[in-house]
């Protein structure tokens, strides 16, 4: 028997709009999002907040992580907005 918990870890917050992708951005305003499977994400520091397509629109902090039934559960704040929105993934 192999005991232990599979996790991903992630420094980046990639979400579709069916797992939670805000319509519209505000710096200040949570948000929650509900990821698949179990993730270990920096929480109190901005990270990076990408669309299904890798491009990145803002600096996120999540605020709670919580892990139950095989998802994560986040609530995030908008940090900063760039700009201009760049692609993270070539």
């Amino acid at each position: 028997m192999i005991m232990g918990m599979p996790c991903e870890i992630n420094s980046i917050l990639k979400l579709k709009q069916s797992q939670g992708y805000p319509e519209k951005l505000k710096i200040g305003e949570q948000y929650q999002a509900i990821k698949e499977d179990y993730r270990i994400i920096p929480v109190d520091v901005p990270i990076p907040l990408v669309n299904n397509d890798w491009v990145a629109y803002a600096d996120v902090i999540i605020r709670k992580l919580i892990w139950e039934n095989k998802h994560t559960i986040l609530v995030f704040e908008i940090d900063r907005i760039y700009e201009q929105p760049f692609n993270v993934k070539v």
